[in-house]
């Protein structure tokens, strides 16, 4: 799915995010669970998923026109 415009926000691309972010959230708690009950083996598969989750999160950003880059403060 592409925007049309930069910038540009609509229904779909909320809808878009929204599965990005609840994926990023599902992957994390995963992560966790495993971090907590010492689950090794789990931890670095969660780990692996976790970080793929942000990244299409990241990887989507630029298409709503935002820089993610830019938002980071050091």
């Amino acid at each position: 799915m592409q925007v049309t415009m930069t910038g540009v926000i609509d229904d779909h691309v909320l809808q878009r995010y929204r599965e990005l972010l609840d994926a990023e959230d599902a992957a994390f708690d995963e992560l966790e669970h495993a971090y907590e009950e010492g689950d090794r083996d789990h931890y670095e598969t969660d780990l692996a998923t976790w970080q793929a989750a942000i990244g299409a999160k990241l990887a989507y950003l630029p298409r709503m026109g935002i820089d993610a880059q830019s938002l980071v403060t050091t």
